[in-house]
């Protein structure tokens, strides 16, 4: 019987970051992987993700090495560095999660997608500056979920869920899931592929491995290592959100803070529309 073959993409989420072995990281997608066959059956289980990485990264890197593995099944979770940047357009991001997923699914492999929550909940930004970080993940999480019904893909909540706001399943930097969080992702998607027959192995264990990370640990992370992530981030990206922010300011002294929404709603309906248009003469 040939293996099952799995390749994970995407960025630090998927990479594995906090949930630490004594190698490196491990993460949700390794421990989807010792679940995805029967004992009888060998998996083979690729990851190609990369902290950090945007979709341009994952359509232009990572997915030529994943297509050259041809694999059975392959996950994409991406969006939130697009998020965190001068340079997002929804419409690229679109069109780029829309060449991934082709590209993916046109060898006949399974997909997998999910949709996040956004960064500046997670690291407790003031309202004005979380909100344009809400409404650009609001927005990529718009296009997941219309892609991912397009593609068939085996789909996973994580944007608005008790997850979020359980501090235990998150490790100490507030962004990414710890060990408890990373095998949670696991066990929500083994079962979402064995109710379609996708999953024939055990389903990975809830239980970790390690004890929680420290309060302390948590505030050292944001007085050390944090501080240094975030100024990374928004080498490019803070002169914009202080724009953006003002502008939130304005429109919410206005009153007109409903136009912002409908605004960025409409970028959605665009970009969809767009792809939608692109396809229509394969169509004929």
């Amino acid at each position: 019987m040939s293996p099952l073959r799995f390749v994970a993409m995407g960025d630090s989420l998927t990479e594995g970051i906090g949930d630490p072995v004594a190698d490196g990281w491990r993460g949700w997608a390794a421990l989807l992987a010792t679940g995805l066959a029967p004992p009888e059956r060998d998996v083979e289980f690729h990851n190609v993700a990369v902290s950090g990485s945007q979709t341009a990264d994952v359509l232009n890197r990572q997915l030529p090495e994943a297509l050259v593995l041809r694999p059975d099944l392959v996950s994409v979770i991406i969006g939130v560095n697009d998020t965190l940047r001068c340079t997002f357009d929804i419409q690229a991001v679109a069109a780029r999660l829309d060449q991934i997923y082709a590209a993916a699914t046109r060898q006949g492999a399974h997909l997998l997608t999910a949709c996040l929550p956004d960064p500046g909940a997670m690291l407790g930004l003031p309202g004005a500056l979380a909100r344009p970080l809400a409404r650009r993940q609001r927005a990529v999480n718009a296009v997941v979920h219309a892609l991912s019904e397009r593609y068939g893909a085996v789909h996973l909540h994580l944007a608005e869920d008790e997850w979020v706001g359980d501090r235990a399943l998150w490790s100490a930097d507030r962004l990414h899931p710890g060990e408890r969080g990373h095998r949670l992702v696991a066990a929500r998607f083994h079962a979402l592929l064995a109710a379609r027959g996708l999953a024939a192995g055990s389903p990975p264990s809830c239980e970790p491995q390690l004890p929680l990370p420290a309060r302390s640990a948590s505030l050292w992370w944001l007085a050390t290592a944090g501080t240094g992530w975030v100024a990374r981030r928004c080498t490019d990206l803070l002169p914009q959100l202080l724009t953006l922010a003002a502008d939130e300011v304005r429109h919410q002294v206005r009153g007109s803070s409903a136009r912002l929404d409908l605004s960025a709603s409409h970028a959605v309906a665009a970009a969809l529309a767009t792809l939608s248009a692109a396809e229509q003469p394969d169509a004929a």
